[in-house]
């Protein structure tokens, strides 16, 4: 590997990529899966009541030094650095999640990447809980775009503009839409402190963990563990704050043995 700076380099061994960093779609595509696969989806640190920071020294000392993964403010700003460090042009965009939106339509609370490989522009995002691409999604107009066993494409909508949408049961449905305006990294701090503190959050209440995995994806959903495997889904309950906390390491890969009073509510 290439000369990087520390940080690039202790991030690429985080997400356990070892290839070449040549800006190409082949490259990004490795980075993005690689990235799914080791940092989790989760909001232990908001249910735990500490505040979340957006500055990227912050997010490298927790994701990459001690091993936390983040949700998709965190992930995806810290994201688009490496991104920018490995030599990726990235506009960072907001969007509206429509995925499972009780009552649409949504405000626009998430964080999405545009990417510029080889001439083209692509949508990347490490940053959701449940199932995203694992893959950049070229930016072109109603192309199905095949990942594993899953399939995407971009629509256009005169309101709200690109609508990634995903392929279920035969059916074309919304997954979340944006538009191309681009953001500065404080355009999403309001967001962020709305997801941190509102009543109305999904975000404080709960646990929301998630990653996929080399058989199909670990997920918390506030006291209940699913391992999705080829032959089925294994579901259990820890009884305990010890058993929570060891699941979470052994699932997750992450320690939150220091918070874990904030976020295991007997």
């Amino acid at each position: 590997m290439q000369s990087l700076k520390p940080e690039v380099a202790a991030y690429l061994e985080r997400i356990g990529y070892d290839g070449p960093v040549d800006k190409s779609v082949e490259t990004l595509a490795r980075i993005q899966e690689c990235h799914l696969h080791t940092v989790p989806y989760e909001n232990f640190d908001i249910m735990a009541r500490i505040p979340l920071s957006l500055e990227i020294p912050d997010l490298i000392d927790k994701i990459v030094y001690r091993r936390r993964g983040g949700y998709c403010f965190e992930l995806n700003a810290l994201y688009r650095w490496l991104l920018e460090e490995l030599g990726y042009p990235v506009i960072s965009l907001f969007s509206r999640f429509w995925r499972d939106e009780p009552n649409p339509p949504p405000k626009r609370r998430h964080h999405v990447l545009k990417v510029k490989a080889e001439g083209e522009w692509y949508l990347c995002d490490v940053g959701v809980g449940g199932i995203i691409p694992r893959w950049p999604v070229k930016m072109v107009e109603n192309l199905e775009q095949q990942q594993g066993d899953e399939c995407y494409r971009l629509e256009k909508d005169d309101y709200f503009g690109w609508v990634l949408c995903e392929l279920k049961d035969g059916k074309w449905e919304w997954l979340y839409s944006f538009t191309e305006e681009p953001q500065l990294p404080k355009d999403f701090i309001m967001a962020t402190y709305w997801c941190e503190n509102s009543p109305d959050s999904i975000f404080i209440d709960d646990a929301m963990v998630a990653v996929r995995t080399k058989e199909g994806r670990n997920t918390i959903s506030g006291k209940e563990f699913r391992i999705f495997t080829r032959h089925g889904v294994y579901t259990f309950v820890p009884k305990s704050k010890e058993e929570y906390m060891e699941n979470v390491k052994k699932y997750f890969g992450i320690d939150i043995s220091s918070i874990i009073h904030g976020v295991y509510k007997d």
